[in-house]
This record gives C-alpha cells, sequence and structure tokens, in this order.
C-alpha cells in the first residue's frame, strides 16, 4: 500500500506527496500529460525533442544538470505515446533545488536558437542509429500504421520521418512548448523523506506563481474496429527471419487489461509458457518469441513477436501460433497456468515497489486514469481475475480480422 497525499494549486497543478521516512533521499517526478498521440500527422517527434530540450536551459537557468549535480542529484526522462516524464533524486535536503530547476524549465525554455539546431541533431541521430540503422530497428515505423488507420498511434515516439525533426521551426517548438508545458497539464510527485506541510509550501513558492496555460482540447479520432487481417512483408538484411503479429485490444485503464496482461504472460512468461514450450522448446520452429501489450492510455496492441528458425516459412510460423491461439480461445486456460503468471506479476509488483522512485511514477500515472488510488488497487484487480475471463478477453481479442501481421524477410537466409 503506497500511502499518499494530494492537492492542487490554483494554477491546475496537481501534487501527490509520498512520505517515507525510511529513506535519506528525495524524489521529484512531473509527468506531463502530453506524447506522441498529441502531435500534428505532419509534425511527429516534438513531444520526444522536447524531452531533449527541457535539458538544454530554461529561462534562468543556463544549465540544468550543473546545480543538481552539485548537491547531489541525477536526473533523467522519457517520453512515450502518452506522457513526457521527467523525474530527479536529491538528498532529502536538498529537495528545494528539484523544485527551482523543475519550476523554470516549466516558467519557460531560453529557446536559444543553438539548443534547437544540437538538439536536432541529437534526435535526428538517434531515429538514425536506433530505427533505421539497426536491425529489426524499423519495425515500429512498419507496423503502426498497420495496425492504426485513424489514431496517432500510428506513428512511433520517434516520429514518422526524420524531415519532421528537421524542419521544426522555433516558432513550432515555442507553440508546442506553450501549449503542453503548463502547470494544468502536468502531475507532480514528490516522495520521500519529506512532510506534506513543506511540499506545500515549496510548491506554492516555485510552482504557484506559474501561469496556467489554455490546454489545446484532446479531441483524437477514434480507431475504427478493423474487420479483416492486415498484413505487410519487408525485407531486410537481418540475422534471422522474423514474425510480428498484433491485435487491438483495451486501453490501460480499460476493466479487461490485467485480464489482457495476463493472457499475454500465459502465452510466453518464462519457459513453461505455451508459445515458448511448444514452438521453442519442442517444435523448434523459433529461436525466441514473446507476447506483451503495449500498455497505452487509449486501446493499445497486444503483440507475438518471434525470430523464426532457418528453413522455417513465415506462414508456417504464423500457422503454429494461430493453432495455439486457437486452442487457447476455444478450451481456456488451466488453473495452474493463471495461479502462476498471477504470483509472477504480483511478486513483480511488489518488488517494484520498494524503489521510492518507482512509486513516485507509479503514483503519477495513476493519476491519469482520475484517481491515484488505482496504484493500489492494482495487486486486488489482478488477484481478481478468472480463467473465464481471460478465455473471454481471448475470444474478443485474438480473432483473424483483429489482426495485422509484418512478415520480416531476411536477404542474408535466402
Amino acid at each position: 500500500m503506497i500511502s499518499f497525499n494530494e492537492f492542487t494549486l490554483d494554477n491546475g497543478l496537481q501534487v501527490i506527496v509520498h512520505e517515507d521516512t525510511s529513506v535519506q533521499i528525495a524524489v521529484l517526478n512531473i509527468l506531463y500529460n502530453v506524447g506522441s498521440r498529441d502531435e500534428r500527422e505532419d509534425k511527429t517527434g516534438f513531444a520526444h525533442l522536447f524531452e531533449h530540450l527541457m535539458f538544454g536551459g530554461s529561462k534562468n537557468i543556463p544549465n540544468y544538470d550543473e546545480p543538481l549535480q552539485r548537491v547531489g542529484g541525477e536526473n533523467n526522462a522519457f517520453t512515450n505515446t502518452d506522457i513526457t516524464n521527467y523525474y530527479l533524486t536529491v538528498p532529502a535536503t536538498n529537495i528545494e533545488t528539484g523544485f527551482w530547476l523543475e519550476s523554470d524549465r516549466m516558467l519557460s525554455l531560453s529557446f536559444d536558437p543553438q539548443v534547437l539546431e544540437v538538439q536536432r541533431k541529437v534526435v535526428i541521430e538517434e531515429f538514425k542509429q536506433r530505427y533505421l540503422n539497426q536491425p529489426y530497428g524499423d519495425v515500429w515505423l512498419k507496423l503502426r500504421p498497420l495496425a492504426y488507420q485513424a489514431h496517432p498511434y500510428q506513428w512511433a515516439t520517434i516520429g514518422k520521418e526524420i524531415s519532421h525533426i528537421e524542419n521544426a521551426t522555433m516558432d513550432d517548438v515555442k507553440q508546442f512548448f506553450f501549449e503542453h508545458y503548463v502547470p494544468n497539464n502536468a502531475i507532480l510527485v514528490v516522495a520521500g523523506n519529506i512532510k506534506l506541510d513543506q511540499v506545500k509550501q515549496l510548491s506554492e513558492k516555485w510552482f504557484g506563481p506559474i501561469p496556467s496555460g489554455k490546454r489545446p482540447e484532446r479531441n483524437l479520432p477514434v480507431e475504427p474496429k478493423q474487420t479483416q487481417k492486415r498484413s505487410a512483408t519487408v525485407e531486410a538484411n537481418v540475422p534471422a527471419d522474423a514474425l510480428y503479429m498484433t491485435w487491438h485490444m483495451p486501453g490501460r485503464f480499460h476493466d479487461d487489461y490485467y485480464a489482457s496482461d495476463l493472457l499475454s504472460d500465459i502465452l510466453s512468461r518464462g519457459k513453461s509458457s505455451r508459445l515458448y514450450n511448444q514452438l521453442v522448446k519442442e517444435n523448434e520452429i523459433f529461436t525466441s518469441i514473446s507476447s506483451f501489450v503495449m500498455g497505452t492510455v487509449d486501446p493499445g496492441m497486444f503483440v507475438i513477436s518471434g525470430r523464426v528458425n532457418n528453413g522455417i516459412s513465415l506462414h508456417k510460423a504464423e500457422a503454429a501460433v494461430q493453432e495455439i491461439l486457437t486452442q487457447l480461445v476455444n478450451e481456456g486456460i488451466e488453473e495452474e497456468e493463471l495461479v502462476k503468471v498471477k504470483n509472477q506479476t504480483l511478486s513483480t509488483l511488489a518488488f517494484g515497489e520498494v524503489e521510492v522512485m518507482n512509486r513516485a511514477m507509479n503514483l503519477a500515472f495513476a493519476k491519469l486514469s482520475g484517481d491515484a488510488n488505482l496504484v493500489n488497487q492494482e495487486m486486488t484487480k489482478i488477484d481478481a481475475v478468472t480463467r473465464d475471463e481471460i478465455k473471454r478477453v481471448a475470444g474478443y481479442i485474438l480473432t483473424e480480422q483483429n489482426l495485422s501481421t509484418l512478415y520480416y524477410q531476411s536477404t542474408s537466409t535466402k
């Protein structure tokens, strides 16, 4: 159980406080409710670009890292389809430095043209290295637009294409910042060896004077129900053929999310799981295989991916996966399978909560649902999932008309 208090500043900033006097550190996690789904189709990659720009100097602080390191702190950030999250850790006595740094870059970036050029080059190089010049790196650049026809999940967080970052102007940057990086679009979590009254005072002092902004209304296109199987083939110089299968599934805060997540674990978590045991160990169709859920706020993807053994066609590999899925949909699962994956998932959650930073991040993300206490309900929700629920969820997710398949063929094995 993660204990917490919460309050909201007059400018709309939501603040959550989690006290833990057993540690000597304090963490400050600020989640901005903006991700790649909030981008325009002709200007993608901006949310990720901003993650980089936010470390390039703010209105009154030319170097973010230097003052933080001086007080023994460290920091990082990440961007995904739904959020941009910044976090730092400091000795508890130096938590005000964190407030000072984060409030100043919420107030305004420096908008230094040189910083934009430097970070633009960094992001472009990341695009090339991780997505274009790495084996299988472009999978999600290919698979997302196959699975999504309308929703902005159809492009990856890095962006649709490099030119969108290359052509980003300072006016584009300013507009994106003042639309999304405002107090009323953020959730601040302060956790560790701190006190509620202390956090209230520091929040008012450092964030209170920042004016709220006019957030753009989020009116994202709804992805239409898929009615027939989609497929695409890619050829590249990669070590082995690979298969990527994806089905639409409920979003992170939907009641069926937990059953979907456990279903993915039943299929591939551990060497006794169905996919690994039958397709890697016994029949040697795949050299590796996994299934997972994307965990996105809006309806996301249930994914099965694997590297195929030499001499096995991708269509034969897909048929072998489908045979296992059909059996599961028709016959359901054993109680022993469900108990095993529940225990694994609950253990993972419990171990994750050992770190105060993880507790802070989980509180911030749970608050997106409208109720931060969701973080304390997850174990109960997971434990309540039944075999019948797993069978029902598998029945409506794992259908052929809901499937998009990417056949990733190796030119070197032909």
